[in-house]
């Protein structure tokens, strides 16, 4: 992971859309804890077992004051498909620009970050972000199948 961010960092502002069209920021969570997710891509089997972990797993993170918002650099049309497929219940924010990728320092570094912003793909990381906007966590290396629980164990 080359994220520069560490446990009690200020998380970075960001801002954009979401599958439906709404935008979404940061500001909209303070008051709540945020499991701010980056995956690589829509539909890939580690992503979908990463996403269907957490979608298990929803009620009880929302049960311990959390919210979940998916970042990744496809559209807000892919996201869509991929939300509908596979009944995700929580907003999938489109990064096309690897804009919010790069604020938390996921977009990556040297050769391989520069290939993967090339392609469009984000590192696979997780930052639970705090009811003030400090990072608490941050899940460098996620079990995609058993992420949800990784994250209720951090709440």
């Amino acid at each position: 992971m080359a994220t520069h961010l560490q446990v009690g960092d200020a998380a970075p502002n960001f801002s954009g859309t979401v599958a439906d069209g709404s935008t979404v920021s940061l500001a909209a969570y303070r008051g709540r804890k945020l499991v701010l997710y980056f995956y690589p891509m829509d539909d890939t089997p580690g992503c979908t077992r990463q996403a269907c972990s957490l979608r298990d797993t929803h009620a009880a993170i929302r049960a311990r004051g959390a919210e979940i918002l998916g970042v990744s650099a496809q559209d807000e049309a892919s996201h869509r498909r991929f939300s509908a497929r596979y009944a995700l219940d929580f907003p999938l924010l489109a990064d096309a620009g690897l804009t919010v990728a790069k604020a938390y320092g996921v977009a990556g570094s040297g050769i391989g970050g520069l290939l993967r912003q090339a392609v469009g793909v984000a590192e696979r990381v997780t930052f639970v972000i705090d009811e003030t906007g400090r990072i608490a966590a941050i899940v460098s290396d996620p079990d995609c199948p058993d992420h949800g629980e990784e994250v209720l164990a951090l709440l």
